[in-house]
């Protein structure tokens, strides 16, 4: 198995575990694929949820310039609603866990088809 395989293995079980969510493998794949190199950046890697010019970030490079959406208050809400299914407490959270789920809540999911 590819560490790229492993790293989907393992962000697939913290979607089920600390997100309660069953994910798209498809998907999952694509976004960790779009995600580039920074996934086997162990800094780059995930996301600190108590950051803000992190959460600007994702804000600016993934929700406006990937997904195309309008930067509003809408998309700070969604970072933060992520963040909180995500477990504020959770150390890791993993940038192809948190892209994946801003994707799926922003049913944006065709960007990556």
């Amino acid at each position: 198995m590819s560490k790229r395989d492993e790293l989907i293995v393992k962000y697939a079980t913290d979607l089920k575990e600390k997100c309660g969510v069953t994910p798209d493998m498809d998907l999952l794949t694509k976004v960790t694929v779009g995600c580039g190199p920074s996934i086997y950046n162990a800094d780059s890697a995930t996301v600190a949820g108590s950051d803000d010019k992190e959460l600007a970030t994702v804000k600016n490079n993934f929700l406006i310039k990937k997904l195309g959406l309008s930067d509003g208050a809408e998309l700070d809400k969604a970072i933060d609603a992520v963040m909180e299914k995500y477990g504020k407490s959770n150390k890791n959270k993993y940038r192809a866990v948190v892209y994946y789920l801003l994707a799926v809540h922003f049913k944006k999911e065709s960007v990556y088809k």
